[in-house]
């Protein structure tokens, strides 16, 4: 069974945010072989039982009053402002990602962007040096050994770690980075 296509996250098995799973989802009572294992933000815990199918029609938001992206993080200073069509997108048919902090969702083009992953220094240099700049703009530090030490400590499964997207109109990366 293929799984749903998310505008804003496109690769959600290799993000983690979807993991297979034989659990049924407490929205459709299905098990389909995949759940969603980002954050939930609702009024009851939602680990691991809700599949992607009822995120990308949105069934789940509505059923369960839920959504998977705090929508107070989706663009805005420094940001580009979105329309609130995107936001609810993003918030409420799209899956989130977890991050150290609070999750923020970078937007570009005047649209969300989508989200690539975490990223340590090593999936920062496979993306190649814009990436790499984007990442060191959010730090606010200028070249040179501040910059070097930061970028040589960043890791994608422990803190400070980056967090990717790529805008959907002109290609550019950008995101923030965060730690404990």
């Amino acid at each position: 069974m293929d799984l749903p296509t998310f505008k804003y996250h496109p690769h959600p098995l290799a993000t983690g945010s979807i993991v297979e799973s034989d659990n049924p989802c407490v929205c459709c009572g299905q098990a389909r072989g995949f759940v969603y294992a980002g954050p939930v933000y609702a009024e009851d815990d939602y680990d691991e039982c809700i599949c992607p199918w009822c995120i990308a029609d949105g069934s789940a938001a509505e059923r369960l009053e839920a959504s998977f992206t705090d929508d107070e993080g989706i663009g805005g200073a420094p940001w580009d402002e979105v329309d609130d069509e995107i936001i609810e997108e993003v918030a409420q048919r799209t899956p989130g990602f977890g991050g150290w902090q609070q999750e923020r969702w970078w937007t570009h083009c005047d649209d969300a962007a989508a989200f690539i992953g975490h990223a340590g220094q090593a999936e920062l240099r496979a993306l190649g040096p814009d990436a790499i700049a984007a990442i060191r703009d959010d730090t606010g530090l200028p070249e040179g050994p501040q910059w070097q030490s930061f970028f040589e400590a960043l890791s994608m499964d422990e803190p400070p770690t980056a967090y990717v997207f790529r805008c959907l109109h002109c290609g550019a990366y950008g995101g923030y980075q965060d730690a404990t």
